[in-house]
């Protein structure tokens, strides 16, 4: 039986197509990038605070067209690492739907770089102490992408998990079944602090990078 699943593990990577680094590359890079913006930018700008203030409200004041910037380069980023993933799957299983919900999430960040996230908890300087109570249409539209954006994430990696299952991956199937939780558990502490909001959409971001990147560039024992 174990030779049988080995010889079948050998035949999947032989018939697999190649993936196309640039693509694979800028995948990776999505997550990386995105948290690295956002960690410079909220120490360098004057009010905010990581745990009263989400990363998507760097969209505002002066600088705000930096965050905008880097809202619509990770959706095309991650766009990209949806296409590898695409290719690296190919007929396997969760290669129809990975990518396609990897797509959605790449499309969540494209609409939060078009529609901001409303001031509140002092920033941008002059916005009110509380935290945003009211939403503007613009900020009901970031708010939802991006609660769309992460559940597409989520269920890609559910998805995932039943690709590495099946290929005898068990520590990859594992991870990418612990990631959503950690995501969704993150979100829900939100009410507590920002930066649980903060950590489990960060913990989506470099999870979707190392499984691209395991998916793109695989190693074989």
């Amino acid at each position: 039986m174990t030779q049988t699943l080995d010889a079948a593990a050998d035949r999947d990577i032989r018939l697999a197509r190649p993936v196309p680094r640039l693509p694979a590359a800028a995948g990776i890079a999505a997550g990386p990038l995105f948290l690295a913006a956002g960690l410079a930018q909220g120490l360098a700008r004057d009010g905010f605070d990581f745990t009263r203030n989400a990363l998507s409200q760097l969209s505002l004041g002066t600088y705000g067209w930096i965050q905008i910037t880097v809202f619509l380069l990770t959706g095309l980023l991650v766009a990209c690492g949806a296409i590898a993933i695409r290719q690296a799957l190919h007929d396997a299983p969760g290669g129809t739907w990975a990518p396609r919900l990897l797509g959605a999430f790449a499309a969540s960040f494209l609409l939060a770089g078009v529609f901001r996230a409303d001031p509140g908890a002092g920033f941008p300087a002059g916005a009110p102490e509380d935290r945003v109570t009211s939403l503007s249409a613009h900020g009901a539209i970031h708010l939802l992408s991006g609660a769309v954006g992460y559940l597409a994430l989520c269920a890609a990696f559910l998805v995932l998990a039943r690709h590495f299952a099946a290929h005898r991956q068990r520590g990859w199937a594992l991870a990418a079944r612990l990631v959503p939780v950690g995501v969704i558990a993150g979100f829900a502490a939100s009410a507590t602090t920002v930066a649980a909001f903060t950590a489990g959409a960060g913990l989506g971001l470099l999870g979707l990078s190392a499984v691209t990147a395991r998916l793109a560039f695989p190693t074989r024992r």
